[in-house]
C-alpha cells in the first residue's frame, strides 16, 4: 500500500526558494519570531567565533597548513535537495540525525524518522557522503551548502562510548577487535578467557589505552572516541551551525527551519533512561589517577576549548 508521504512536494526539491545559507545569514524573519530568531543567530554567531578563535591561536605551533583528503570528508552527509552538509559525531544523536537526513533526502521514501531502524541509519549507502563528489564539486559544496555538526562535552561522550562499545554483551566485534587488544596490554595477570573474548574492559583500561603512545601511532582513534576536531575538521571546515547535545531538540530545530521544512518535520524526541549523564562520567572518573585525567585531558583539549566545555569539576589535572 503506497502511502501519501505528507510532507509532499515541500521537504524535496527546494530548487528556487531559498537555501538554508540564504536564511541563515539574511533571515526572511516574521516579526513575531524576530527577537527570538535573532538570538539563535546570535547565539551560533558566538560559537563559530569561539571555533575560530581556538584554531588560531592553537595553529601558531603548525605553520604547515594540512591539505584535506577525500578520506577525511567521509563523516559529511550531504543534502542536494535542502543544500546542507551534516558532519555527524557518533555518540552525539547521531542515529536521529541520520534517520531525518534519510527523509531529507529520501524524496518522499520515508516520512518519519523513528520509523526507520537505527542499523539502516547507519549503512553508508542509505546516504551520500562528501567523498564521493569529484573535488570541484566538493570545493561548490563546502562554498555553498549549510555545513552544520553536534557537539557534546568530551568525556560525558567518551564515557557513552564506552558504555556502548564495552559494557553491551551484543558488541562482540568491538569486544574482539578492541577488548582483546586492550585487555592484552593493559592488564596484567589477564586469563586466557579474557585475552580471547575482550568482553570485560575496565573504564580504566580504556582510558590508559587512549592515552599510550602505541595507540595513537599504530592507526586512528575508532570514530566513537576520536575527537570531533579529527572527524569534522572545523578549522579546515567553515560550520554555519554548532548544535549541542545539551540544546539539542531546539538547535536540531533551528536548523530544520532554516531548510524550510519546520513545518512538516520535527527532530526526533524521546527520554531514554539509560543515557549517560554528567553524574554518572563524574563516577567514572573516580578511578582514574590525576596523571592520567591530565594526558586524557590532552587528548580532548581542543574539544573543550573549541566548543566551550570548561574543564570538568571532578577533574584532579597536574
Amino acid at each position: 500500500v503506497m502511502r501519501r508521504n505528507p510532507f509532499g512536494m515541500d521537504i524535496c526539491c527546494r530548487k528556487g526558494s531559498r537555501s538554508p545559507l540564504q536564511e541563515l545569514y539574511n533571515p526572511t524573519q516574521v516579526p513575531v519570531l524576530s527577537l527570538q530568531l535573532s538570538n539563535t543567530a546570535i547565539l551560533h554567531q558566538i560559537r563559530r567565533d569561539q571555533v575560530t578563535d581556538t584554531c588560531r591561536a592553537n595553529s601558531v605551533s603548525s605553520k604547515k597548513r594540512r591539505v584535506l583528503t577525500p578520506n577525511d570528508l567521509k563523516h559529511l552527509v550531504v543534502d542536494e535537495d535542502h543544500e546542507m552538509i551534516y558532519c555527524y559525531v557518533p555518540k552525539v544523536a547521531c542515529t536521529n540525525w541520520k534517520r531525518v537526513m534519510m527523509v531529507l533526502t529520501g524524496r518522499g521514501k520515508y516520512s518519519d524518522p523513528m520509523e526507520i531502524p537505527a542499523n539502516e541509519a547507519h549503512v553508508s549507502s542509505n546516504l551520500k557522503t562528501l567523498n564521493q563528489y569529484s573535488i570541484p564539486e566538493i570545493n561548490h559544496r563546502l562554498k555553498n551548502y549549510m555545513k552544520f555538526l553536534f557537539v557534546r562535552e568530551p568525556f560525558e561522550r567518551l564515557v557513552s562510548a564506552y558504555r556502548n562499545k564495552f559494557t553491551q554483551k551484543y558488541n562482540t566485534s568491538f569486544h574482539k577487535r578492541y577488548g582483546t587488544k586492550i585487555v592484552r596490554r593493559q592488564r596484567k595477570n589477564a586469563t586466557q578467557e579474557a585475552l580471547r573474548k575482550g568482553d570485560d574492559v575496565k573504564f580504566e583500561e580504556f582510558v590508559a589505552y587512549l592515552i599510550d603512545p602505541h595507540t595513537q601511532r599504530e592507526e586512528p582513534f575508532n570514530e566513537h572516541w576520536q575527537t570531533v576536531y579529527s572527524l569534522c575538521h572545523p578549522c579546515h571546515i567553515h560550520y554555519d551551525l554548532i548544535g549541542k547535545y545539551e540544546t539539542l531538540e531546539e538547535d536540531s530545530n533551528y536548523i530544520l527551519q532554516l531548510a524550510g521544512v519546520g513545518n512538516y518535520l520535527k527532530f526526533p524526541t524521546y527520554a531514554k533512561s539509560t543515557r549517560t549523564t554528567d553524574e554518572m562520567t563524574t563516577e567514572f572518573f573516580q578511578n582514574i589517577s590525576s596523571e592520567h585525567q591530565t594526558q586524557l585531558y590532552e587528548v580532548y583539549k581542543l574539544d573543550f576549548l573549541m566548543f566551550n566545555y570548561s574543564v570538568p569539576s571532578y577533574l584532579k589535572l597536574e
